[in-house]
């Protein structure tokens, strides 16, 4: 398929089914309306959750082998249609062609990996008397509620696991970017049994409505801190399993001994790919001061080569901020630094233009407690902070109510790794950053977030631990 028609709707038991209104979707390079998406009403969403509760008991009867293979189909429709998703998705999230095909691409990777995963039996005693063991059951209706920066790729994460384990789910794609998830919902009718999977739309109330439905079993959520915390306390009314991805200000700590031409473009696409819009993007830079001029000349000298436009036009290289809302928080962290006089490397506040553009912007050394350093700013602007002794490095780092993730970047691998193993976040990189597998787990300390995501435990977590224990009948003497 080259091309999508222009109308969306949402899946609902397997049929399409139009919103009760409609809201507007905005392409960020211009802010121009480039489709309406279903604006779901309670009631749908009603119907959605009892189209995933009537369809559990068969799905989780389903031989997990057939789950296998259906969670791997899902791959094949994402590949087979990468060209009209990926165009799609540029559209209406701003990232690049290649970065969208990559995101695409990404969830069909995440599905067919996730698909070899197998759910442990544990024989805890195998005695004269009795038999005990462990297992590991579906949870029922799980509510996967999807981000507006890496919208297939995230929701990936969520369906694999999910649908594999033998739950049922309802996905809502953020406001900002739910086009192309309406599309592989429109796609999956025909591959998934109805119910299975249901895919709807809508404004801020859509997502609250969720976490507190009776009907879902499970949330798992991907987004901020703030957010997360919200959804936590709605879930709590009925004591809903979560998983809560959320937030990071993820610190790399640069060593002396690096080689500064081939390690700068590395650190420069660690804090500024997708625009910053990464969770586990590096957002605070400790670099050695014995490195830390020529690196910043480095990371300079190439920022300035880096081109910033519409994800649509050939050679763009970052796209704009997805969203006004996030391009009004960044701007207000660039603003706040410059109200208070740090140093700016290059870029700034940007220009009253059309598009949520915000110029690559680099810190020089702004003070530990600034707001740009402490928040996450999940936009193109990295501050560069100098240190001269590693454990005071260390504890910089650590010094955040985020714990995502981090990197440590040096020739020497083992020294890095000691410093690695002592930093608090759920994934620490040596040497490169961002790489995520769909076969290890990924979880976030502290506020960055609860439960676990991809690898054995991710799919662990949309299960119920059973033990069934079996009293053998006595040997008559």
């Amino acid at each position: 398929m080259t091309s999508f028609d222009d109308d969306f709707t949402m899946t609902i038991g397997g049929k399409a089914v139009a919103g009760a209104s409609a809201f507007d979707v905005l392409n960020p390079a211009n802010e121009t309306v480039i489709g309406r998406a279903p604006d779901a009403s309670r009631e749908q969403l009603d119907a959605a959750v009892a189209a995933a509760r009537a369809a559990f008991p068969a799905w989780r009867a389903t031989p997990f082998a057939t789950r296998q293979k259906l969670v791997t189909a899902i791959a094949g429709v994402l590949a087979a249609n990468a060209e009209p998703l990926k165009r799609l998705l540029t559209a209406e999230q701003g990232k690049t062609l290649d970065a969208a095909a990559a995101d695409v691409m990404g969830g069909a990777y995440w599905c067919q990996s996730t698909a070899t995963l197998e759910l442990p039996v544990t024989v805890n005693e195998d005695s004269e008397t009795r038999r005990s063991e462990t297992r590991h059951v579906p949870i029922g209706v799980v509510g996967a509620i999807a981000p507006w920066n890496f919208p297939i790729l995230l929701a990936c994460f969520k369906l694999g696991p999910a649908l594999l384990a033998g739950n049922t789910v309802v996905l809502k794609p953020s406001p900002f970017t739910p086009l192309t998830t309406l599309k592989l919902g429109e796609l999956l009718r025909d591959v998934l049994p109805p119910g299975v999977l249901n895919v709807i739309s809508g404004g801020d109330s859509l997502g609250p409505w969720m976490t507190s439905h009776p009907g879902i079993d499970k949330v798992s959520f991907t987004g901020s801190s703030q957010t997360g915390r919200k959804v936590m306390e709605s879930a709590a009314a009925s004591l809903k399993r979560v998983t809560l991805e959320l937030g990071g200000n993820d610190a790399a700590i640069v060593l002396p001994d690096i080689d500064v031409e081939k390690t700068a473009q590395q650190l420069f696409w660690a804090a500024f790919g997708n625009s910053g819009q990464i969770c586990i993007a590096t957002k605070r830079m400790y670099v050695h001061a014995d490195v830390y001029e020529p690196l910043k000349a480095a990371l300079l000298d190439y920022a300035k080569t880096v081109k910033v436009g519409d994800g649509a036009e050939q050679g763009t290289q970052l796209g704009p901020i997805q969203n006004k809302l996030q391009f009004g928080r960044v701007v207000s962290l660039i603003q706040d630094a410059k109200d208070k006089g740090y140093k700016f490397l290059m870029g700034g506040v940007p220009d009253a233009e059309k598009g949520y553009f915000v110029p690559v912007t680099i810190l020089d050394n702004p003070p530990e407690d600034s707001r740009i350093v402490q928040e996450e700013q999940f936009g193109p602007v990295l501050p560069l902070l100098k240190f001269d002794n590693v454990d005071d490095a260390i504890a910089r780092a650590n010094a955040s109510e985020y714990g995502l993730g981090a990197s440590v970047w040096s020739a020497d691998t083992d020294a890095a790794l000691r410093i690695g193993e002592q930093l608090q976040a759920g994934t620490v990189w040596i040497n490169e950053t961002q790489h995520l597998s769909p076969l290890a787990g990924f979880a976030g300390h502290k506020q960055s977030g609860v439960g676990v995501e991809n690898g054995l435990e991710g799919l662990l977590e949309y299960t119920n631990t059973q033990t069934i224990t079996v009293k053998k009948a006595l040997a008559s003497a």
